[in-house]
């Protein structure tokens, strides 16, 4: 996990804007120009306008085939001049992934496609400048301000509304106040996010249009305040949620760390350790991840942690590491996870140099219907890259680390949070625009490039130079890369975020069917009866074959010099981590007991 840090992050904004000074006008590769002036820095982005399920997706499935939109919608072209192959690679996607999804993922998926929740009438329409808030510049913006508070902003004037926002702010609760500098006829939009007051910045050519600006966002704001939520009927929920049925809750057991028996130290980092233990009562071993709470105030992780721990007990995915307890002592917060012992992917790509089409094709495949799911749950992953992709000890993919994931992420909304890793950063998160789940899609194709190419599409060690290749430079392949292989990994490094492959509404599924994957059984795939191209050599399911030698002398030693072993495990929730602690007494999806055994219970949990 990478976030920078306050000083790093005013070196960043100095290095980009350099790289803008030499890039141009341009946001990103083929935008509009826009001009750029300095200015101060706004503190915190706008908190994503959150709506029920019903205005998030289009639940009303039809008969009619979902590959033929697909074939019809559009699907991005790789604009990078290495491409040999334009439309023959897209034209027949349909013919290409129909055969290969089971009748019952089909129908799941005529549900897939949602759309913006843009059925309101809108207020008042028109050009602003609106200021960034890392890069100091001016951006022209086409905004749209509705009846329900949403106040969307687009780099050109949207023909309908299926168009995607750059900008996703609410007027809701929200304050405004005229101000004459840093341009004439500026306004300022402020309001709450959670407990920190976010700002927003535009300004406009004359005194009367922001006048008229100023009234229909406090009209709105106005009427929002005297409405009441209405609850969201039943027949809001999507089809996927109707048909889970909970399992009955069991008496919930509060743990602490002498329900385990502490073995040996897996890693260790800034944060704490990760230790392998082994339960009293059952016998089983997991991967106990032990956080320091003073350290993660301190470096003001508390939301990353508290983020994660919910991504990790809401979702459930094959190709995902599962938490099975959370639990706080007086000084530290523990996660209690299944352990993946086959290995980083970064180990063994190391060892062995580069992998052959068909391995990264197998891992590729695993890890686009975990980012699909993810996305389904309106959850951001962000920080994919090598060292967050584990083998269990079958050789299946599992995505480990949740700690820079982002909620309330469904089509159309949109985060501003800088950060990542510095190789896997995508371009529209380096020119501070709004991003959304485009950046999961772009971290596939650099994780895909690795494997393939055996190095990074971008890279030096300095940052600067690093931040400048990612946003000018087109990628370049081996000669021995297929044209499909060359194809996927150019649109999904396409560094407009509109036009990446897996950017539009249909996410996922323009990525599974590109034709690199046009070999796999997504149904077969989903259920782990595709055997893997390696498997790991490791004995059973203790096994550390795979952990690196600097922890072996590591003590497994948790008690601080201050505290008794009795007050160590001591449950303590808050005030920072109320809510933190979980009992996963959902089944397994890892289970052999509770094995996938059908289409339709796989769908759903990947759709």
């Amino acid at each position: 996990m990478f976030t920078l840090a306050p000083e790093y992050k005013q070196l960043q904004i100095f290095w980009v804007m350099e790289i803008l000074c030499n890039y141009s006008q341009n946001p990103v590769v083929g935008s509009s120009k826009s001009s750029h002036t300095e200015h101060e820095p706004v503190p915190v982005s706008a908190k994503v306008q959150d709506t029920t399920a019903s205005q998030r997706r289009n639940i009303n499935c039809t008969s009619s085939n979902i590959f033929s939109s697909l074939q019809h919608a559009h699907l991005p072209v790789a604009s990078n001049p290495n491409v040999l192959f334009k439309n023959d690679l897209t034209e027949n996607y349909s013919d290409n992934l129909a055969p290969r999804i089971s009748p019952y993922l089909l129908g799941m998926l005529q549900c897939r496609p949602v759309s913006l929740p843009l059925t309101r009438n809108v207020v008042k329409e028109g050009w602003l400048m609106k200021r960034g808030e890392h890069i100091k510049n001016w951006r022209r913006r086409y905004f749209k301000l509705r009846e329900d508070g949403t106040f969307y902003g687009y780099k050109i004037q949207p023909k309908d509304d299926m168009a995607q926002p750059l900008n996703n702010f609410t007027v809701r609760d929200c304050q405004i106040i005229c101000l004459n500098k840093p341009k004439p006829y500026t306004f300022l939009i402020r309001g709450l996010q959670w407990t920190n007051v976010v700002e927003r910045l535009f300004f406009v050519e004359t005194e009367a249009e922001r006048n008229y600006w100023l009234s229909a966002i406090q009209s709105v704001a106005n009427r929002l305040k005297s409405s009441f939520e209405q609850p969201v009927s039943v027949h809001s929920l999507d089809l996927a949620e109707n048909m889970i049925v909970d399992i009955p809750q069991r008496p919930v057991k509060r743990y602490s760390v002498n329900d385990f028996r502490l073995l040996k130290v897996l890693g260790k980092g800034t944060f704490g350790k990760v230790i392998l233990c082994q339960e009293n009562e059952t016998g089983h071993f997991y991967a106990m991840k032990i956080l320091k709470k003073s350290v993660l105030i301190e470096k003001e992780e508390v939301v990353h942690t508290m983020t994660e721990n919910r991504v990790l007990q809401q979702c459930k995915h094959p190709f995902m590491t599962e938490l099975r307890y959370s639990f706080t002592t007086p000084n530290y917060l523990c996660f209690v996870m299944e352990y993946v012992n086959g290995g980083e992917l970064f180990f063994h790509l190391q060892r062995d140099r580069v992998f052959s089409e068909e391995r990264a094709k197998f891992y590729g495949a695993e890890i686009t219907l975990a980012l699909g799911y993810l996305h389904h749950q309106n959850v951001v992953y962000r920080d994919l890259k090598l060292e967050n992709l584990l083998l269990d000890k079958d050789g299946h993919i599992k995505i480990a680390d949740f700690g820079l994931c982002k909620e309330d992420m469904y089509y159309g909304a949109s985060t501003k949070t800088f950060c990542g890793t510095p190789e896997y950063l995508a371009p529209e998160v380096l020119l501070d625009n709004d991003y959304g789940r485009s950046v999961d899609w772009w971290g596939l194709g650099v994780v895909m490039y690795e494997m393939m190419c055996g190095r990074l599409p971008f890279y030096s060690s300095d940052h600067e130079v690093l931040f400048e290749l990612i946003l000018q430079d087109n990628v370049s392949f081996p000669a021995r890369l297929s044209h499909p292989a060359q194809d996927i990994l150019s649109r999904l490094l396409i560094k407009d975020p509109t036009s990446r492959l897996g950017g539009g509404v249909q996410d996922v599924l323009e990525v599974m069917a590109h034709l690199f994957f046009g070999s796999v059984d997504w149904d077969r795939l989903i259920r782990k009866d595709i055997q893997p191209p390696w498997k790991p050599d490791v004995v059973d399911e203790k096994d550390t074959k795979y952990v690196p030698d600097e922890f072996k002398d590591t003590s497994v030693d948790l008690t601080p010099p201050n505290d008794d072993e009795g007050n160590m495990n001591r449950i303590v929730d808050g005030p920072y981590f109320e809510q933190f602690s979980f009992h996963g007494s959902r089944q397994s999806l890892n289970s052999r007991d509770n094995q996938l055994t059908s289409s339709l219970s796989a769908v759903l949990q990947i759709v």
